[in-house]
């Protein structure tokens, strides 16, 4: 991995588990009591009621540590603004792991009362998983809902509770595109497919006419990669409200498109379904073994460090459609800020959580220096970011195309709170369909027979999807 190219984060939550881990609580018992954490400074969620201003001001003039746990490398000069604006408050950080290890170690601190941290970077698709064992400060009381309108629109959605709470404050995203070989694809006279009609046209005349390269690769151990065309294929297969309800659909229509889809192409043979982030993976791109790459925002920064050798052939385009008169796009990655309800510096948390993202120069930072993409409408509009010309993609203003892609992420898609069981059984199933070109509409059914049995198990109550 190069140096300052984060692998993201949700890249390695298919290969991790985290449930179940020696000393976390278990989702049963999670249910029967309502709550995952203790301590006196958080409060009930159930209030929104606002803090006086003069009460906010009171509490950041006092003295106080804050124990932040983060993966974001050299995060150092945003928390400095953060403690230069206010001098009282001291924020300690930590590296408790990179995602599913971090949350293990926060699941057996919320058990044990003790250790867990004021404020946790946690992403977007673990918010569920920890709002339902309740360890999540509602940030409505601590000035967090007049911020709603400086993010963009989904990624507030995802940070949103049923009843309009606020669990976190968005810090990146990965709205997904398209990256392709221009070189590849003039020598083979094809054209930037704009549907996917035309992508799998595509896919088969380049196979055909090089049986060494393959269009794209679709991991079969990636399951963040299948939620993100879920999600732009309009999909809806978890619906909660919160509490113990939850309504289970991965084999829905959408589902079944996407599936139908994909799995034609794995058996036909016409694109690959190699293991991602290994090292036949990245030889794979510097070989030209991959024509494009279906990525996330973040994916053309981590290309450039990684396929060096192919500098200046890649281009960017949105993903294609599926209805050619509409653009659709889902999300792979990106994290949130949270505050632990067991914080005993409640307005202090809510405030860095809040500061951290949406300071300007805060969130230049993470645009800049860990070359996270923004959440935020500004950054997403600042020339000085969005028209960047990078060589390795022929001086395109690629961070301008995913600005706009970001415009086009349903806001409505949800997660379920039992993420990583969700992730085991779809490797299990439609992960190891694709791979072994048999049935994927058939791996749904059995997914969806997994995770409801499961769910049940854990003592949810699974209900018909709503029409």
């Amino acid at each position: 991995m190069p140096r300052n190219v984060p692998i993201p984060s949700s890249s390695v939550f298919s290969r991790r588990r985290f449930l179940g881990a020696t000393g976390g609580l278990s989702l049963s018992a999670a249910l029967a009591a309502g709550c995952g954490s203790s301590g006196s400074g958080g409060g009930s969620s159930a209030s929104a009621t606002p803090l006086s201003q003069a009460a906010i001001d009171k509490a950041m003039t006092t003295p106080a540590t804050l124990t932040f746990w983060t993966w974001v490398p050299d995060i150092a000069a945003e928390v400095a603004l953060f403690e230069q604006k206010y001098p009282a408050i001291k924020v300690n950080v930590v590296n408790a792991g990179q995602g599913t290890p971090q949350y293990t170690k926060l699941r057996t601190a919320l058990q044990a009362g003790n250790g867990a941290p004021d404020v946790c970077q946690i992403e977007y698709q673990y918010i569920p998983t920890f709002t339902l064992i309740n360890a999540l400060l509602d940030l409505r009381p601590y000035g967090a809902s007049a911020l709603k309108s400086e993010f963009v629109d989904w990624t507030w959605s995802q940070v949103s509770g049923p009843n309009g709470e606020v669990f976190a404050i968005p810090q990146d995203t990965g709205p997904l595109g398209m990256l392709y070989r221009q070189d590849i694809f003039e020598a083979h006279g094809i054209s930037v497919p704009t549907t996917w009609d035309e992508f799998a046209d595509a896919a088969r005349k380049l196979h055909a006419a090089d049986p060494t390269v393959y269009l794209t690769n679709l991991s079969a151990d990636q399951a963040a990669a299948w939620h993100g065309l879920l999600w732009q294929a309009n999909a809806k297969p978890y619906a909660t409200s919160g509490g113990s309800t939850i309504s289970l659909n991965v084999d829905d229509a959408a589902s079944k498109k996407v599936a139908s889809y994909w799995g034609a192409l794995a058996e036909q043979g016409v694109i690959s379904t190699d293991p991602d982030f290994t090292d036949a993976w990245y030889t794979g791109f510097n070989k030209g073994r991959y024509a494009t790459w279906l990525t996330a925002a973040w994916g053309p920064v981590f290309l450039s460090g990684s396929a060096q050798a192919t500098s200046g052939k890649w281009r960017a385009a949105p993903l294609p459609q599926w209805d050619a008169s509409s653009s659709a796009s889902g999300n792979w990655g990106g994290s949130t800020t949270a505050v632990i309800k067991s914080t005993k510096n409640a307005v202090a948390a809510a405030r860095f959580a809040q500061f951290l993202n949406s300071d300007p120069d805060s969130a230049k930072l993470f645009a800049d220096k860990q070359f996270l993409f923004p959440s935020t409408k500004a950054l997403l509009a600042d020339p000085s970011f969005i028209d960047q010309t990078p060589a390795f993609y022929g001086g395109q203003q690629v961070n301008k195309l995913f600005a706009q892609i970001s415009d086009t992420v349903s806001t409505t898609f949800q997660w379920p709170p039992f993420l990583d069981e969700v992730v085991t059984d779809w490797t299990d199933t439609v992960g190891k369909a694709l791979a072994d070109k048999t049935d994927v509409v058939n791996a749904l059914a059995q997914w969806e027979s997994q995770l409801t049995t499961y769910a049940k198990n854990q003592g949810f109550t699974v209900t018909a999807p709503s029409s």
